[in-house]
């Protein structure tokens, strides 16, 4: 990519960047409430997003600009195993629209904030609680720092060097996050999303034109990852590995703190359903973005790093004015997931560590202001990270957050269906399911996959399936020991 910096794109960016800032700075404004000072308010959004705003704040946070950068750099670098992401992405929506709107309602009669509150409610083991909890945070640091990646990545792209952008765009973030709350990232989703959308269709039709069209495309794609040892088909030997990594990552997107604010800040069971009806569209526009990894096979990029082909391709082939419209468009991306990321991690710190162990008596305008200072604290913990340690490094940690949060599903799940799961059982499988996965992906190097060879035969699979499936083993195993099946299903389970 060049290195100079073009003023118009420049300028673009800047006008784009500062319309959004002033958009999140209105919205501490946006349906205010006489009761702000309330983690319901500030973390929640006052549990009142309708539809629209529902699918636009789950679609910024769950399609984030790691993803827009990461999904096409995957093709790039590999071929049709980057595609994983289609699939996932198309089975997580049935999971959403089966267990999600129960997880609301038990949220609501609850008076939970996070799932962690949920889970202790309904099982009553606080360190059941704290494991959820203390995994979710953990699992969502790198998550947080691999928006900032994004940003980086557009930011380069416009050939600034150095810190101070990056600084003070989420300078930018903290401010508006401290005063608007969720609302921000919500508000912010339309622009964002709008954005991406029309960057996205541009490069879609626009690319394959300027590049001889889509037979060119695959041809040309096709040739230069039979000398990297990939292809545009998945290999025999993939299959497995592709599908385990397709249903991980599907099972654990709705377990992240930002996909479940997300959830409980909807207004109703029948909200959550609509959106897992119309979140696939954000599949088609993932699909989309995916081919571009193919584009830049073809437009032969010589690239410093992989994650740098969908700005590239932009500043290639589009002209100055819409390459930074797109560089604005992958730059705010990051800011709404990782405003929601913050967010979420402030409230499960706020209420399963601080209110649960330090001060258990906390008001609720106290408790807000911990969970503002816990966010900052956040973010400036993801800063750090990215401007000290090594990227590959927030990369590999982010391939163990899947992991790790992938463990919180049994849990969940139980508390809601399966009661005669007893907590014990679960905070066990759970400690199986984490250790053992991250001793699997430790040995190989941080790496999400796993070889095991049984009679000559390789077989290649998602350490966090695995992990998972010891999980449950245990949890079932455990609970059927220790506690009869003679409490039946859960509370919630004739009602998905």
């Amino acid at each position: 990519m060049k290195s100079d910096i073009n003023p118009i794109e420049l300028a673009v960016f800047l006008f784009f960047f500062l319309l959004v800032t002033v958009i999140g700075l209105f919205a501490g404004k946006w349906r205010r409430t006489e009761t702000s000072a309330h983690l319901d308010e500030w973390g929640l959004g006052g549990r009142q997003f309708g539809t629209w705003i529902t699918w636009f704040l789950v679609g910024g946070d769950f399609y984030t600009a790691y993803t827009i950068i990461a999904v096409p750099a995957l093709v790039f670098g590999v071929g049709a195993y980057g595609f994983f992401a289609l699939p996932y992405t198309i089975i997580v929506y049935p999971f959403v629209f089966a267990v999600m709107p129960t997880l609301w309602r038990a949220a609501v009669e609850r008076k939970a904030v996070t799932v962690a509150d949920v889970v202790r409610a309904e099982l009553g083991s606080r360190a059941l609680e704290s494991a959820i909890a203390a995994t979710g945070v953990v699992a969502t640091m790198p998550y947080i720092a691999l928006q900032m990646i994004g940003m980086v990545a557009a930011i380069k792209a416009l050939g600034i060097a150095g810190e101070v952008p990056l600084i003070a765009a989420f300078t930018i973030l903290a401010l508006y996050d401290l005063f608007a709350g969720l609302r921000a990232p919500a508000l912010i989703a339309f622009a964002k999303d709008a954005m991406i959308y029309i960057a996205v269709i541009a490069a879609i039709v626009l690319i394959p034109i300027k590049l001889g069209g889509y037979g060119t495309i695959f041809d040309a794609a096709e040739k230069a990852l039979a000398e990297k040892g990939g292809g545009i088909l998945l290999g025999s030997n993939q299959y497995l590995a592709y599908a385990t990594v397709a249903l991980g990552s599907a099972l654990a997107a709705f377990m992240y703190p930002h996909t479940l604010t997300g959830v409980f800040a909807s207004s109703s069971a029948r909200t959550i359903r609509k959106n897992a009806m119309l979140l696939p569209l954000y599949t088609l526009m993932l699909g989309l973005l995916a081919l571009l990894g193919y584009a830049g096979l073809a437009a032969h990029l010589k690239l410093e790093s992989n994650t740098d082909v969908v700005p590239a391709l932009f500043q290639v082939l589009f002209p100055a004015w819409f390459a930074g419209f797109a560089f604005a468009a992958i730059a705010i991306g990051a800011l709404v997931p990782a405003a929601v990321m913050s967010i979420g991690s402030a409230n499960l710190f706020t209420r399963n560590f601080w209110k649960a162990y330090v001060n258990p008596a906390i008001d609720a305008a106290s408790e807000t202001r911990v969970a503002k200072f816990a966010s900052l604290m956040i973010k400036l913990g993801a800063v750090l990270f990215v401007l000290y340690l090594p990227t590959q490094f927030a990369i590999n940690l982010q391939l163990l957050g899947g992991l790790w949060i992938l463990q919180t599903l049994p849990a969940v799940l139980a508390s809601l269906f399966f009661r005669w799961l007893s907590a014990p059982a679960l905070f066990a499988g759970w400690a199986v399911g984490t250790a053992g996965g991250t001793y699997l992906a430790w040995s190989d190097g941080l790496k999400p996959l796993h070889t095991w060879t049984i009679d000559g035969t390789s077989y290649t699979a998602y350490v966090g399936i695995v992990a998972l499936v010891a999980n449950i083993f245990v949890a079932i195993v455990t609970s059927l020991m220790t506690n009869p099946l003679h409490q039946g299903r859960g509370k919630y389970g004739a009602r998905i």
